[in-house]
């Protein structure tokens, strides 16, 4: 239908400045196309990655957390071990939030599930971490205290089988 223009070089990091701008404006429809430009152009471009998946979980609320596979599918392009598994981490933790803002029937064990696959991200990335720079830690106590805030944010009950003697 149309033929999307490329960004140019130069206009990679003003772009990256205006991807941030429209993520705090609580716009990242506009964020994930300016990153979408960014890597038609370069491919590789770890920041532009990270910014596409923040924009990405930036709309699961709006979009009932359908993009999740997509920003998981992102998550090998990172170089670093690190920011894959701390973004893998920040992907699991929206989704929890996201069900927890919604509260759809039976949403307490998938959103715990989703917390707990998170904090063991942030457990994996901690490990990686610079000394005194503790964002893993943070995100971890963030997804505990929500646990241990909601009761309804619990694990699945095992199922019990009644034993039938014959």
């Amino acid at each position: 239908m149309f033929e999307l223009k490329r960004l140019t070089p130069e206009g990679v990091e003003i772009a990256l400045r205006k991807v941030e701008r429209y993520r705090l404006l609580n716009e990242p429809w506009q964020a994930e196309s300016i990153c979408l430009d960014i890597l038609e152009l370069d491919p590789d471009h770890q920041e532009a990655l990270v910014s596409l998946i923040l924009s990405i979980t930036d709309q699961f609320k709006a979009e009932e957390g359908k993009r999740k596979k997509e920003a998981l599918e992102l998550i090998p392009r990172l170089r670093s071990e690190y920011q894959r598994e701390y973004y893998s981490g920040i992907i699991w933790e929206r989704r929890a939030t996201t069900l927890l803002a919604r509260r759809s029937p039976g949403f307490g064990p998938v959103a715990y599930q989703h917390l707990r696959r998170a904090m063991e991200c942030y457990e994996r990335a901690e490990k990686l971490e610079t000394p005194g720079d503790d964002p893993a830690i943070v995100r971890w106590n963030s997804c505990a205290r929500m646990i241990m805030r909601h009761k309804e944010i619990r694990p699945a009950a095992e199922e019990t089988r009644e034993v039938f003697l014959e």
